[in-house]
Formats: structure tokens, sequence, C-alpha cells
């Protein structure tokens, strides 16, 4: 009976609707005395732990988590542009972190956040819950074995022959032929631009993320 090895790889994404957003605050400060700026990082702190403090509770809390830094101080020497080198410039800076589930509260306190002086928004990062990400993953990764055998079938039929049998699956560039490919993966979305004092009301709208596997097969046909 004949037979050939068939080598092929599977792959399937799916996408999925933001469940939640993880938000880095950043708070900085800069003068030419350590004291009054690590004072003001310290209070600017204290003004935004309190407004994440109150919105937070880890079941029906529009906060489910958050951290803060301790205040980093550092100073430097700045040269200018005749080689000079200039007084000394003392800096002190932390992050606050938050995770929110409600994308209207996570709005308005990035709306109230950025009015605080000192403070800013690095980044917000879309996520689904680990739930959600444990299932979407094993669906994905079913689905892209399922694509390899119907790759092997479609190889097999051309051919000329019928059935295949699976001899190894695995993941990608694990089967010895330098096959390459991107196992399950959340593709987290960044925001870059929030309002601003004065501002209409900030609007957020997450894209959905993309959760993805890549599998490789080889196949008996006969």
């Amino acid at each position: 009976m004949t037979e050939t090895t068939i080598s092929v790889q599977g792959h399937h994404s799916a996408w999925y609707k933001a469940e939640r957003a993880t938000v880095v605050v950043n708070i900085a400060f800069d003068g030419p005395h350590r004291n009054p700026v690590f004072s003001s990082a310290t209070a600017a702190l204290d003004a935004v732990r309190e407004t994440a403090v109150s919105r937070f509770d880890k079941n029906d809390g529009p906060i489910t988590w958050w951290s803060a830094d301790t205040v980093r101080v550092w100073s430097e020497r700045p040269w200018n542009n005749e080689g000079k080198q200039l007084d000394p410039v003392h800096h002190a800076a932390l992050d606050l972190t938050a995770k929110f589930k409600d994308f209207e509260a996570l709005a308005s306190w990035i709306e109230l956040v950025v009015a605080i002086p000192g403070a800013s928004i690095g980044s917000v990062a879309w996520s689904l819950t680990e739930a959600t990400a444990t299932s979407a993953t094993t669906e994905v990764r079913s689905r892209a074995v399922k694509d390899a055998v119907a790759k092997a079938t479609v190889y097999a039929q051309s051919i000329g022959l019928g059935s295949v049998t699976a001899t190894a699956i695995a993941d990608p560039g694990m089967l010895g032929d330098n096959s390459s490919g991107a196992g399950p993966v959340a593709m987290d979305r960044m925001m870059a631009k929030f309002s601003g004092a004065g501002a209409p009301p900030l609007e957020l709208k997450p894209e959905e993320l993309e959760v993805s596997a890549s599998v490789d097969a080889r196949f008996i046909a006969r």
C-alpha cells in the first residue's frame, strides 16, 4: 500500500471583546531642590491613590486591583551647549497601576487623574479575564489542529490518496523541520491619546483582542 508523509501547519485565530483595562499613571517632578520635589511627588501620589482606593473593590468595584511604586528620587548635573556643567536638578518619579472592569468609570477616572499636577497617563492595555483567556486558548488550539487535519486531507486527496493518520502534533518548530509560527497569544491594544482640560468627556472604545494558535503536525496518507 502506498504511503506518503505529509507535514503541515494548522492555524486559527478568534477575536474577543476586551474585559479588563490596565492603566499606568506616571507621576514625575523635577526642580533645583530635593525636598520640594519629593514633597510634590508624594502629594500627587496621595491624590491619585485616593481616587483609586475609593473605587477599589475586588468583586464589585470598577477597580479590581491596583498598586503603586515607592517614590524614586535622583539628581543629575546637566551640561549646557557651551560645555559648562550646571547646578544639580533633582527628580522624583513613580507609577501607579490600576485594573478596571468598568470602562465608563475608567474614562471618568482618567479625566480626574490628568487634572492632578504632575500626573499623566502612561498607557492603557486591554486584556481578557483569566477564565476567558483560558477558554479562548483551548478553543483556538483545538481549531488549529482541525485546520491541520483539513490541510493534510486536501493534500492527500490531491495525489490520489484517501485517509490521513496523525503521527505527530507539536507546537511550532518542535517537529525538527524548522517550522515557525506563533503560539497562543492575546494581543493587547495600547491607547496613547487622552483628553486634556477643557476637552469633551473622554470616550474609550477598546478594540477586540486576537487570540491565535498555530500547530505543526505530521500525517501518514494512504
